[in-house]
């Protein structure tokens, strides 16, 4: 299953996020890859909104690897950017969150590939200009 969208604005991918986060169920894994300012941290701000969390909590856990954000769903952000390997991910207990109860949105995934079940959904973002977004949504082969 693949599906693509495109957004032309911040405030679109916000959009984009919130409605995608209303098609997830607890449990769910979404894996974001793209580059440095492609958007990743703004799709996250929208998930939140549309689980009832104020987007301007949102922010890109780069130094703290986690947050844990609570509205009307949990919603749990890593961001394994400066992860060196899948070990590190274990030692902060990522697994738990993984099969915990709220949706978990995870940028830099392929960091940690190898931990990650079959079933999450993995996001490809594009940025082929400055304020054009393209979103790949796919399921990854088992």
């Amino acid at each position: 299953m693949e599906k693509e969208f495109t957004t032309s604005s911040p405030d679109e991918t916000i959009t984009r996020g919130k409605e995608f986060v209303a098609t997830l169920d607890i449990g769910d894994i979404v894996c974001l890859q793209g580059d440095l300012g492609a958007g990743k941290t703004h799709f996250v701000k929208g998930m939140a909104e549309g689980l009832g969390i104020d987007s301007n909590d949102v922010s890109s856990p780069t130094f703290t690897l986690i947050n844990e954000y609570h509205g009307d769903q949990l919603l749990y952000h890593f961001d394994c950017y400066r992860m060196e390997s899948p070990r590190e991910a274990l030692e902060i207990g990522a697994e738990e969150y993984f099969f915990g109860d709220g949706i978990t949105v995870i940028e830099w995934p392929e960091r940690i590939e190898s931990l990650l079940p079959p079933e999450a959904i993995w996001i490809s973002i594009e940025a082929p200009d400055k304020n054009t977004r393209k979103f790949v949504i796919r399921k990854r082969e088992s």
